[in-house]
């Protein structure tokens, strides 16, 4: 449906607004841990779930959630899981123990997979295609406002406050949005007609979550390994069950036969696989290696999403009259090149070269972020958006988890039985982390012919409903 100028610009900050929710929770949640721990006197493994039982809900409810939406209603499932985001945060704050904790964090995980779903293809349905990219550009910008804020607005809210303001203040946010959203937002955006395929999104959600289970913690023994595999045997069963079903969660045929679609994926894939760990082992080498404390290292690696955060309406905008695949397949090959400056890395590296190559990565991802993202919603049909924007996040948060495992598996491997502070500990440190940027380098290269292979496949067949 057509929106006035008015409307599309009030779409336009609900959206960013909610964009910035989830990725500030996440950073923010992570500098409360150990106040958290503190608190609940709670073992590692449990506080570990604070963070991963947000992501594995949202990754498994990502694809329903978005076939509903094209089905039922955007702005209605949108609604949903802000009154859902808004209850759920209400219960982290005012949870009595840790395990009720978990919970509410796992049910904040199912209302972001709602939100997640929807925002993008809302935007996608009311910006007219010549100014897409500039809107995912400064959507894009909220997301990095968000990442760079989170460590920061956290440690202040923890420190005047508790962790328990961090989830108060999600809470308010979520509450403005749904009067915005009640109050001004009129209509509503429908796409695809049909049902929902109730088996393929059981086994959907079943296969994600046993995947990422699995990727959490590879190596920590046989119920990870069993998990992983279970889930790699029911997503192979998905996808059969799907190119069979008459109306499918996920149009699999159609996927295949539409490379822009299918390629720009694979890139975010390829890419959140390759960088998303970077800010992890950076933080440890900057604390462990080089002995810097916390507060300046959070400060060096606020650089990369600062820079993602102001360039990204630019690369935007320039995505809506440059090829998006140009631009980004220039962005996976910046982050490669930055990436492969770091294999080099040593605790004798001059600290202004750190942040210098944080900021050339930044960069890359800013060139890549937004331009991908134009290039996959401008390669469906509108009544898919729904579905479209699900299926690129649900890239992102498994490169994610990629990103993760792979850092896990190769420290586990040369780091065993080292322990901090031990004889020999940082020397290995720094040989797990030459050879993960060796991957992660290799990876980014790779997804740099995967950007340019859907650059020539720009002509394809648009993914239609089916």
């Amino acid at each position: 449906m057509e929106k006035s100028t008015a409307q599309t610009k009030l779409i336009m900050a609900i959206v960013m607004i909610a964009s910035f929710i989830t990725p500030f929770m996440a950073n923010a949640i992570n500098i409360a841990i150990p106040a958290i721990g503190a608190e609940f006197a709670g073992g590692l493994s449990l506080l570990n779930w604070v963070v991963s039982g947000f992501l594995l809900s949202s990754a498994a409810f990502l694809l329903p959630f978005g076939r509903l939406a094209d089905l039922f209603g955007r702005k209605k499932i949108f609604l949903i899981g802000m009154f859902f985001l808004a209850a759920a945060s209400l219960g982290c704050a005012l949870a009595p123990s840790l395990i009720m904790l978990v919970i509410f964090r796992i049910l904040q995980g199912v209302a972001s997979a709602m939100i997640f779903s929807t925002a993008m293809a809302i935007l996608t349905s009311v910006v007219p295609p010549q100014s897409r990219g500039k809107a995912l550009g400064l959507n894009s910008a909220a997301t990095y406002i968000g990442l760079s804020s989170g460590p920061v607005l956290g440690g202040l809210i923890t420190s005047a406050l508790s962790w328990r303001g961090i989830f108060y203040f999600n809470f308010l946010l979520a509450a403005i949005v749904i009067v915005l959203t009640l109050w001004k937002l009129k209509g509503e955006w429908t796409g695809a007609a049909g049902s929902l395929d109730r088996w393929g999104a059981v086994l959907c959600v079943a296969a994600q979550a046993l995947v990422l289970f699995g990727l959490s913690d590879l190596t920590a023994g046989f119920l990870y390994q069993a998990c992983f595999i279970a889930g790699v045997t029911l997503l192979a069963a998905f996808i059969v069950y799907e190119k069979r079903y008459r109306s499918p969660l996920i149009p699999v045929t159609a996927i295949a036969q539409n490379k822009p679609f299918a390629f720009a994926n694979l890139a975010t894939l390829i890419n959140y696989s390759a960088t998303f760990a970077l800010a992890y082992v950076m933080s440890l080498y900057l604390q462990t290696a080089l002995g810097i404390d916390t507060a300046v290292s959070g400060l060096v690696l606020l650089v990369q999403p600062v820079i993602m955060a102001v360039l990204s309406p630019v690369t935007g905008m320039l995505s809506d009259k440059i090829k998006p695949a140009i631009l980004a397949s220039l962005g996976m090959g910046i982050s490669a090149l930055g990436l492969f400056f770091f294999i080099f890395l040593s605790t004798g590296t001059p600290l202004a070269l750190i942040v210098a190559n944080l900021a050339f990565i930044g960069l890359g991802f800013a060139l890549f972020a937004s331009p991908n993202t134009n290039a996959v919603m401008g390669s469906v049909d509108k009544t898919l958006y729904g579905v479209a924007s699900s299926l690129m996040s649900n890239m992102r948060l498994l490169g994610q988890s990629v990103s993760m495992a792979i850092v896990a598996l190769i420290t586990s491997v040369i780091m065993r039985g080292l322990s901090i502070g031990s004889p020999g500990y940082v020397e290995q440190l720094m040989v797990s982390f030459k050879i993960a940027f060796i991957i992660f380098a290799v990876l980014c290269v790779l997804g740099v012919f995967a950007s340019m292979v859907r650059g020539k496949a720009a002509g394809g067949v648009k993914l239609e409903k089916q």
